[in-house]
């Protein structure tokens, strides 16, 4: 990776795994200043006492001292309550399912952290260990978010809020690289544990506790019913919508049927489940969203009220499909969304994300769904306007 002209002392994330090292490393390789910064986002320790980024930051401190950068320990941990965490309570209270990942990113890694970069530590432009890749800069001065080389780890859906001012500032030196290059340029860098190191999943603030032990800590548990949506039998209970997801199996007690959400009720808590992973109750193939986040431009039919065709997803290890997108009208910043075939479990609180050829245009969030494919075959026999009325 050539110097980049006119940056020189980068500030490259480091979270204790292979990716940001090696973007740190191929920094450094390129002639560039590089500092290390480790985020600490949270620091509340799992059910067996274990602060579960301990071992993170011993990591990123080996990665540092292996190659010869300064090393940074930055809390973020007041800014990731106000902005992100206190967000997803409220939306999990309300029954939706957020994404952290993409609010962490938006609030955290490229807002607070690109801040702290600049103003405290001089720097010209931050780094991560993100495989994602950004366009040279237009005759505007606008920059475009691309797909990663590796398109199973690409992880654009995680960057679909970030702003236009913090994607100007940030390399991805790993963007363009398979994850099996990743590891090689690490065990040849010296950071052989940390190309061994398995990576990290789930949420950074549940560690390795149960989501429904975990959320009792913050919200009072609701009980109500769980509901065949076929037939309208109470089939079981439960302690809130708050813990659950649509398209979650329930593993109902007493029950031989695997049931599945596939709707909830915000005022009762009450939650219709259908019978079997694949039920048409938990497919739909359109939905409302809010204003959507353009990274660096708009397509241009929507200014007009138009018709746009894009690809979308809502989850990273979802293939892209072909949708339709529309603003409802010129007065308010709601769109419809139409995929090119059916989804199972579009949620709302998740973020739709939308491309176009290699470039992550951006994304919005999704607001409410239309008909299941159970309803639209069934318009008579559906119990959801009975049960939720």
């Amino acid at each position: 990776m050539a110097l980049m002209s006119g940056i020189r002392r980068i500030v490259c994330g480091i979270s204790g795994g292979v990716d940001s090292a090696v973007a740190a490393f191929l920094l450094k390789q390129s002639g560039h200043e590089v500092h290390g910064l480790y985020m600490r986002n949270w620091d509340v320790s799992d059910e067996a006492g274990r602060c579960t980024a301990d071992q993170d930051v011993e990591d990123a401190k080996f990665v540092c001292r292996q190659l010869q950068i300064p090393f940074h320990d930055v809390n973020f941990v007041k800014e990731y309550w106000n902005d992100v965490f206190s967000y997803l309570i409220h939306e999990y209270e309300n029954g939706r399912t957020p994404n952290p990942d993409i609010l962490c990113n938006k609030h955290i890694k490229f807002d607070a952290f690109l801040e702290y970069a600049c103003s405290e530590l001089k720097s010209d432009a931050i780094a991560t260990g993100h495989y994602a890749r950004r366009s040279n800069m237009d005759a505007d001065g606008g920059v475009k978010l691309l797909k990663a080389e590796d398109t199973v780890k690409d992880q654009t859906l995680f960057l679909s809020q970030i702003s236009q001012d913090a994607l100007r500032k940030t390399l991805f030196p790993v963007g363009g690289l398979a994850k099996s290059a990743v590891k090689a340029i690490a065990v040849d860098a010296g950071l052989k544990k940390i190309a061994r190191k398995k990576e990290s999943m789930g949420i950074c603030f549940i560690g390795s506790r149960n989501f429904h032990s975990f959320i009792e800590e913050y919200l009072e548990p609701r009980p109500a019913k769980f509901i065949d949506i076929e037939d309208g039998r109470i089939v079981g209970f439960h302690k809130g919508i708050h813990y659950w997801t649509l398209g979650q199996a329930c593993h109902i007690p007493g029950q031989k049927q695997r049931y599945f959400v596939a709707d909830k009720n915000i005022q009762t808590h009450d939650i219709l489940v259908a019978p079997g992973t694949n039920h048409p109750a938990l497919f739909t193939d359109s939905f409302m969203t809010g204003a959507p986040h353009w990274i660096h431009k708009a397509p241009p039919d929507l200014q007009n009220l138009g018709t746009v065709t894009l690809d979308f997803r809502f989850q990273h290890k979802h293939p892209l499909i072909p949708c339709t997108i529309s603003r409802m009208s010129a007065l308010c910043d709601s769109f419809h969304v139409t995929l090119s075939q059916p989804m199972r479990a579009i949620t709302p609180g998740q973020f739709a994300v939308f491309y176009s050829d290699e470039e992550c245009l951006g994304s919005a969030q999704i607001e409410t769904l239309g008909p299941s494919l159970y309803s639209l075959n069934f318009k008579d026999e559906v119990l959801l306007p009975k049960v939720f009325s």
